[in-house]
C-alpha cells in the first residue's frame, strides 16, 4: 500500500467517525431533551438542551484531539481515557434514563445504540489511527530506507565506477610505462646507426639555421638601413622644406622691404619734386596777370603748404584774396583726408 492509499483511508475513517459523531449527537439532543425539560422547574424549561450540548461538546473535544494525538503518534495519558469514557457512559445514561425508569427494556436497547456506537467508534476510531499513523510511519522508514539503500548503491556504483576508472588509468599507465621501455630499447638499439646521422642532421640543420639567421640579419640590416636611409631623406626634405620656407620668408621680407624702400622712394621724389614746383612758382614773384583757374589752384596750394599769407598768396595768383581765402579753408578741410590716403 502506497501513501496515496493510505491517506484515502484515512480520509474515509474520518469521514464516517465524524458522520457517526454528528448523528449520535443530534440524536442524543433530540432524546434527552424531553427528560431534561420533564425534570426541570417550571420557568427553566428552556435550559433543557443545554446538558446534552455540553456532553456532545465534550464527546466532539475527545474525538478531535485523539485524532490529531493518534495522526502525531502521542499519547494523551489517563485523562483523556477517563474523559471518553466518562462521556461514553454519560451519554448511554442520558440516552437510556427515560426508558430504564418506565422499565421499557426495549427503549433502553434502542436508545443505547448511537452511545454505544458513538463510543465504541471512539475507541476504534483511535486504533485506526494510531495503526495508520504507524503504517505511515513504517511506510516513510522504509522509503528513507530505501532512499539510503539507492544513495548506497548510488555510492557504491560510484566507488566501483570510480575504481573502475583507477584500474583503466594503471592500465593505461601500465601500456604506456611498457611502450616507453620498448621504445627507449629500440632505441639503444639503433643508437650507433643513427648518431652519426643526427650528428650529420645537427649539422645540416645548424648550417641551415646559421644561413637563416644570416639572411634574417641581412634583412634587418638592410631595413634598417632603408629605414636610416628614409629618415634621413626624411630629414633631408624637412631641412630642404624648411630652407625653403625660410628663403621664401626672406624672399617676402625683402621684396615687402624693397618695395617700402621704393615706395619712400617714390614719396621722397615726389615731395621733392612738389618742392622744387612751389619753389619755382614762389620763385616767380607776383603775377604780373592773373593766372588761370588751374595754375592758381596749383599756386595757392604751393603757397598752403609752405605757409604763405593769404594776401601773398593773392598777389602771386593774380586773384582776390577772398577767392584765395576760400581756397585755403578747402585745403584745410581736406588736409585729414589727403593725410589718411597718404598713409
Amino acid at each position: 500500500m502506497n501513501g496515496v492509499q493510505i491517506r484515502s483511508a484515512e480520509r474515509a475513517l474520518s469521514v464516517g467517525t465524524w458522520l457517526i459523531v454528528c448523528g449520535a449527537m443530534l440524536y442524543s439532543v433530540l432524546t434527552v431533551t424531553p427528560l431534561m425539560r420533564a425534570h426541570t422547574p417550571d420557568g427553566w424549561t428552556w435550559t433543557a438542551p443545554i446538558l446534552p450540548i455540553v456532553v456532545d461538546a465534550a464527546v466532539v473535544i475527545v474525538v478531535r484531539l485523539d485524532s490529531v494525538l493518534a495522526r502525531l503518534g502521542g499519547e494523551g495519558g489517563r485523562w483523556p481515557v477517563v474523559l471518553r469514557w466518562m462521556t461514553g457512559i454519560m451519554t448511554l445514561a442520558l440516552n437510556t434514563a427515560d426508558s430504564a425508569l418506565k422499565k421499557d427494556l426495549v427503549g433502553v436497547s434502542v436508545h443505547a445504540v448511537a452511545p454505544l456506537l458513538l463510543i465504541v467508534t471512539a475507541e476504534t476510531g483511535l486504533a485506526y489511527r494510531r495503526s495508520i499513523t504507524a503504517a505511515v510511519a513504517a511506510l516513510e522508514e522504509r522509503e528513507r530506507a530505501e532512499r539510503r539503500q539507492r544513495e548506497q548503491e548510488a555510492r557504491k556504483r560510484a566507488e566501483e565506477a570510480e575504481q573502475a576508472e583507477r584500474r583503466r588509468a594503471d592500465e593505461e599507465e601500465r601500456r604506456e610505462r611498457e611502450r616507453r621501455e620498448f621504445d627507449a630499447r629500440m632505441a639503444r638499439e639503433q643508437r650507433d646507426h643513427e648518431a652519426q646521422l643526427a650528428r650529420e642532421q645537427a649539422e645540416r640543420v645548424e648550417r641551415a639555421q646559421q644561413a637563416e639567421r644570416d639572411r634574417i640579419a641581412a634583412v634587418e640590416r638592410a631595413e634598417r638601413e632603408a629605414r636610416e636611409r628614409a629618415e634621413r631623406e626624411r630629414e633631408q626634405q624637412r631641412q630642404a622644406r624648411e630652407r625653403r620656407e625660410r628663403e621664401a620668408v626672406e624672399r617676402a621680407e625683402r621684396e615687402r622691404q624693397q618695395a617700402v624702400e621704393k615706395a619712400a622712394r617714390e614719396q621722397r621724389e615726389r615731395e621733392e619734386r612738389a618742392e622744387r614746383e612751389r619753389a619755382a612758382l614762389l620763385a616767380a614773384g607776383p603775377a604780373p596777370v592773373k593766372q588761370s583757374e588751374e595754375q592758381a589752384r596749383q599756386t595757392v596750394a604751393a603757397a598752403y603748404a609752405t605757409g604763405v599769407p593769404v594776401r601773398q598768396a593773392a598777389e602771386l595768383c593774380g586773384w582776390s584774396v577772398g577767392w584765395v581765402s576760400a581756397r585755403y579753408q578747402e585745403l584745410r578741410d581736406n588736409a585729414p583726408a589727403l593725410e589718411g590716403a597718404s598713409r
